[in-house]
């Protein structure tokens, strides 16, 4: 089989690497990939919004699947415009990726259909917001509506805090904003929890705890995701069934109302209060860093699973995952979240040895002349699977240190709830 993988970041890389492993797979096309995906995958440079242009390369090069990692290629539409054209495509139709598309959208799901969430209100300009913000009680959470890289949500403490968020999303920081949304502020724990669909049925794909602040003990700016650990400390079998029964099943019925099944990954994001779980967003695909954390504990080929979600035979197909832990910190260039320097050189990469429960997924990288390169925020991302999640963040630590890249940063506290030091 010849197989596309639309993304370049470190989940592209990861499903890559995962897929690669399958005997179906004879050749992997990314677009446009990375200095990673470069090793094992043909990369092509394409215009990801023209999708006439990566139609007719889908058909040229007679591609049998396209597997879609980033959301807005997906909350565009790709998977409707291929599938006109009879291209086999994994992942969610235009109207079901609105789940993370519009914020809106999401909340008035839960709304009508009474999934936990947090109590919000919908702001269509500065003054509304700003008028509401005078007589609230902090911490409060304001969204921006649409997509924004995992960096639109600002958690507020006091009144110059939310004024500011305000007038960064209305000032188009993320995009043209028609909406923002203002909520409660949920005191709980985060947990990631993911399934994976085939518009009849969907499976438990697992669970993990991503950091998304900048600095270590969780604070500072919210980025893209520092690391990853799963499972989730969180999860136990009488959580799971609330979160299937409460979240994700009413979710489904909704957008079966609507008469769109859903099909993909979906990337359920939840605060867990008291053991109860309350919905704070969903993404239409695997979450970076998460998938990188994840998908080396599966054991299943990861090409049946997703080609027998595009035939609609999920039921019938077995996922088997190691009983490992699995640990990601990720290497970010000097200053991200905010401005960074670009094409960096990182040295010492290609002398780093990698054991069979180690592995390493690039993100921001170009390869130019055999030499490798930093080019985006976030740039590689380190995984260890083991016994014991201790150990696993020390043998990254260990080669974070013999890396020794002057360029980049890293928080060497990920996982720091589950680790007893």
């Amino acid at each position: 089989m010849k197989i596309g993988i639309i993304g370049s970041g470190g989940r592209e890389h990861a499903i890559c690497q995962s897929i690669k492993k399958s005997a179906k797979i004879n050749k992997i096309f990314c677009f446009p990939g990375n200095a990673g995906t470069k090793q094992i995958a043909e990369n092509i440079n394409i215009d990801l919004e023209n999708f006439e242009l990566l139609k007719d390369f889908i058909l040229d090069n007679q591609i049998d699947l396209i597997i879609v990692g980033p959301e807005k290629p997906l909350v565009d539409g790709i998977v409707d415009y291929l599938e006109k054209f009879k291209i086999k495509v994994f992942g969610p139709n235009k109207i079901a990726s609105k789940l993370e598309g519009s914020k809106i959208f999401t909340k008035k799901l839960c709304q009508k259909f009474n999934i936990p969430t947090a109590k919000f209100g919908i702001f269509k300009d500065r003054d509304a917001s700003k008028k509401f913000i005078k007589n609230t009680n902090f911490p409060i959470v304001i969204k921006a509506d649409n997509l924004a890289a995992g960096k639109g949500v600002y958690i507020s403490n006091n009144k110059i805090e939310a004024f500011t968020a305000i007038d960064e999303i209305f000032d188009g920081k993320f995009g043209k904003a028609n909406n923002l949304l203002i909520e409660e502020f949920l005191v709980g724990e985060e947990m990631s929890f993911f399934t994976i669909h085939d518009g009849k049925t969907f499976k438990n794909f697992g669970t993990a705890q991503d950091h998304k602040r900048v600095l270590p003990g969780d604070k500072g700016k919210n980025t893209g995701g520092m690391g990853a650990y799963s499972p989730s400390r969180l999860i136990n079998d009488e959580l799971e069934k609330k979160i299937i029964n409460k979240i994700i099943q009413p979710t489904l019925k909704g957008l079966s109302n609507l008469e769109c099944p859903y099909k993909g990954f979906l990337y359920t994001g939840l605060m867990i209060v008291n053991n109860e779980p309350y919905l704070i967003e969903y993404n239409v695909r695997m979450g970076d860093p998460e998938c990188q954390t994840i998908l080396p504990k599966l054991s299943s080929d990861l090409i049946d699973i997703i080609l027998a979600c595009c035939e609609e035979r999920l039921k019938e197909t077995k996922i088997n995952w190691s009983n490992k832990k699995s640990l990601c910190i990720v290497v970010c260039s000097k200053g991200y979240p905010d401005n960074y320097k670009k094409n960096i050189e990182i040295g010492k990469l290609k002398d780093l040895k990698l054991n069979n429960n180690e592995f390493l997924f690039h993100a921001g990288t170009s390869e130019k002349k055999g030499k490798i390169y930093a080019v985006g925020g976030r740039v590689l991302n380190f995984v260890n699977i083991e016994d014991d999640f201790k150990f696993a963040r020390d043998k990254i630590i260990e080669k974070l240190k013999k890396l020794d890249w002057s360029g980049g940063f890293y928080r060497n506290d990920i996982g720091h709830k589950v680790i007893k030091l």
